[in-house]
């Protein structure tokens, strides 16, 4: 619940907010008091135990503010510690019980492939080995009738048997339990009062919509997130305890939103894509605060490079993703590479790339980067903390394009020695190149490789990127935004004051967002709209109980309805927003014509077939106070860099030239010329020969790239 310090109408002061968003590699907070002030810090992550980078980042960000922990009225956090688990399959020990007869869901999948002449590629392991599938006796039908009632017997068995294999936590999928949750429920029921020790997850109470391998995928990675995000998020409380903190904290969701500690603990699958999502909602608000609706969002961590697109101010939202390693995006183009998960995220297509990602020369003689990545531990051969692999870092540093002498507010002093002597053994001498030439190599192909992201969620839709400005964030986004930029044509860069620690900015700008879903299955020319109406009251009273329990009441609750439509015959939908939480005789119409717009949008045609309503949804936001207006704020520096100038290459047939480095922080109003390197406590910035910059009263950037 909200505390007394964030509801409209409390006395004192506003009391401070803090956003913590974790990386691969660096670990983002930002701090505000509620009257424009605000403090940014980075450290480095802590991977073996994320929340000890986070609990130690508060403590240090508070005292540089000058806070006490007693006046923190919220904190704000983006976590990768779901999807870490998967990708590194660090997930509970998982169990399935399901209906006799489908047990293969995991395996069967959608029988496609998502590469049709990849014969190399290899189907991801399901999370739940098959001895661990167990099948009961039990059928719901179609209709939702029961055709076989549910064996108890059966289902203490399976879970008896599962125990004595090590399953901690249970995922419970049976066919058809969207139209009748009856024996999910008592199934539920029944093992957590006899196994209190097993983790429950149930499909009717994670995912009720149409679908078995959808479904079922969902739960099982539910299942399979659960302990771990307990145990992290236990950890994390006990710590913030510890520096006296009491205050609420809140998680962002995949789709962009936050909820609190108890719904991230009961619904993990729905913060698989935490760590992203903020900077993504962050990018849209300041969009909207600069008059640039049209962004392509582009972040680069240490791990990975994400991109997504914000179309006339509104980020773009799907309703199932694949988690892949490789590429991953939720493209319709793209299915069976990953594990599904059927829940509400923003539209975002990851990469192995990033400044902690190793270079490498493969078998057949080519340099390869990624998606392995050093990270935080031991990190860039230049950090000097056990590296001996070359990493991006690596070839920026040799490149002339980071500073030697400190990294993330000085908190890391490089060693261009160490990151010279890693290239030329491990990529120039095979090569046969300069170490120059080697880092020069290492640049362009990671900078090929961030592209296909930004591909992924422009020209695959359609869409030409250069009808979209580049807005850059994250440590390494603005290190090579303008070499991203010029390959796909794009004119201008956004760089948000201070990108390094963006994501947390997002944070603070975020508000409270649940969803609520029920199942439909019916013509929208059929439509009974009476049964839709009791649908979406039911939905929406659900919504209105979350936000309160969540500390938002009242005027501070919106909520609104949306449908997911689809033309009869396919097994996909997309999702319409309703007027309101009701539907009239006039919605009908207007449902059929909105969705043959967003279908044309997507598709690029449309047909005359008859369309269904899949499900019906209710979202619910609780309007935060204190929220950060991105665009609009000033944010002042803490602390001076030194001024000067050095050696960059820019283009490898004209050798290294002389670059002038300004302070970010010392930059007056007005239009720079480049070439130019920007320092900031948080990142750096890089402007190419011939491209300009301009910089606007309140500090913040926009590059201009030559046609």
């Amino acid at each position: 619940m909200a505390s007394d310090a964030d509801r409209p109408g409390a006395s004192g002061r506003a009391g401070f907010r803090i956003a913590a968003d974790i990386g691969g590699t660096f670990t983002d907070l930002a701090l505000s008091d509620g009257n424009g002030r605000l403090w940014v810090h980075k450290l480095s992550s802590t991977p073996a135990a994320p929340e000890q980078a986070v609990i130690r980042g508060i403590a240090q960000i508070l005292e540089m503010a000058g806070a006490a922990p007693a006046e923190v009225a919220l904190l704000l956090h983006g976590t990768t510690v779901g999807s870490n688990a998967i990708l590194e399959r660090t997930g509970a020990p998982s169990g399935l019980l399901t209906t006799y007869g489908f047990r293969d869901v995991l395996e069967i999948g959608r029988l496609r492939t998502p590469e049709l002449y990849d014969l190399a590629w290899d189907k991801p392991a399901p999370l739940v080995p098959r001895r661990h599938r167990l099948e009961v006796a039990e059928r719901i039908g179609g209709a939702g009738e029961v055709v076989r009632p549910l064996d108890p017997a059966a289902v203490v068995a399976a879970a008896e048997q599962l125990l004595e294999a090590g399953i901690t936590s249970l995922a419970i999928c049976f066919i058809n339990s969207w139209r009748n949750p009856v024996h999910e429920q008592q199934a539920a029921a029944l093992l957590r009062e006899r196994f209190p020790e097993l983790d429950i997850s149930a499909s009717c109470e994670i995912l009720p919509q149409i679908k078995e391998y959808e479904r079922t995928s969902t739960v099982v990675v539910n299942a399979y997130l659960r302990p771990v995000l307990r145990s992290y998020l236990e950890r994390l409380a006990a710590g913030l305890a510890t520096l006296g903190i009491r205050a609420p904290l809140l998680v962002v969701t995949s789709n962009g939103g936050m909820a609190g500690v108890a719904t991230a603990i009961a619904k993990p699958v729905f913060f698989v894509g935490s760590g992203p999502a903020a900077g993504v909602t962050g990018a849209a608000a300041l969009g909207q605060g600069l008059g640039e609706p049209n962004l392509i969002a582009f972040d680069m961590g240490g791990t990975t490079a994400k991109a997504s697109l914000i179309l006339g101010g509104e980020v773009s939202r799907v309703q199932e993703y694949e988690f892949r390693d490789g590429i991953s995006s939720p493209c319709r183009f793209i299915k069976a590479g990953g594990y599904l998960l059927k829940v509400p995220a923003i539209d975002i297509a990851e990469v192995g790339a990033g400044g902690g990602s190793l270079a490498a020369v493969d078998p057949g003689g080519l340099l390869t980067v990624g998606p392995q990545s050093a990270g935080a531990e031991p990190g860039p051969a230049c950090y000097g903390l056990g590296g001996e692999r070359p990493t991006v870092t690596d070839a920026n540093l040799v490149l002339g394009y980071l500073n030697p002498e400190q990294l993330a507010g000085g908190a890391l002093a490089l060693d261009p020695g160490r990151a010279e002597r890693a290239i030329a053994r491990e990529l120039a001498e095979p090569l046969g190149l300069s170490v120059a030439e080697a880092a020069f190599g290492v640049r362009a192909v990671v900078n090929a490789n961030m592209a296909r992201a930004i591909r992924a969620v422009t020209v695959e839709r359609g869409l030409d990127p250069r009808d979209f400005a580049l807005a850059a964030f994250c440590g390494g986004g603005p290190v090579h935004a303008a070499d991203l930029a010029a390959m796909l044509g794009i004119r201008r860069v956004i760089l948000p004051s201070f990108p390094g620690v963006f994501t947390a900015f997002g944070l603070l700008a975020g508000d409270v967002q649940l969803e609520f879903v029920r199942a439909l299955a019916v013509r929208l020319d059929a439509l009974d709209l009476d049964r839709a109406n009791a649908i979406l009251r039911e939905l929406a009273g659900e919504a209105a109980e979350a936000l309160v329990a969540e500390g938002y009441a009242g005027a501070r609750q919106e909520i609104r309805g949306e449908a997911d439509l689809r033309f009869a015959g396919q097994d996909s939908e997309l999702t319409v927003p309703l007027a309101g939480v009701r539907l009239g005789e006039e919605d009908v119409a207007l449902l059929r014509s909105e969705f043959l717009a967003v279908y044309r949008q997507q598709f690029q045609y449309t047909t005359e077939d008859p369309v269904e309503v899949v499900n019906l949804r209710a979202i619910g936001r609780g309007l935060r106070s204190g929220r950060l207006a991105l665009g609009q704020t000033v944010v002042r520096q803490q602390e001076r860099l030194r001024r000067g100038g050095r050696r960059v290459l820019f283009d490898r047939a004209a050798g290294p030239i002389s670059v002038p480095v300004l302070e970010r922080a010392a930059l007056g109003e007005g239009r720079l010329q480049g070439p130019l390197i920007i320092e900031s406590l948080d990142t750096t910035i890089v402007v190419p020969p011939r491209a300009t910059l301009a910089v606007d009263a309140r500090g913040g950037l926009v590059m201009e790239l030559p046609a």
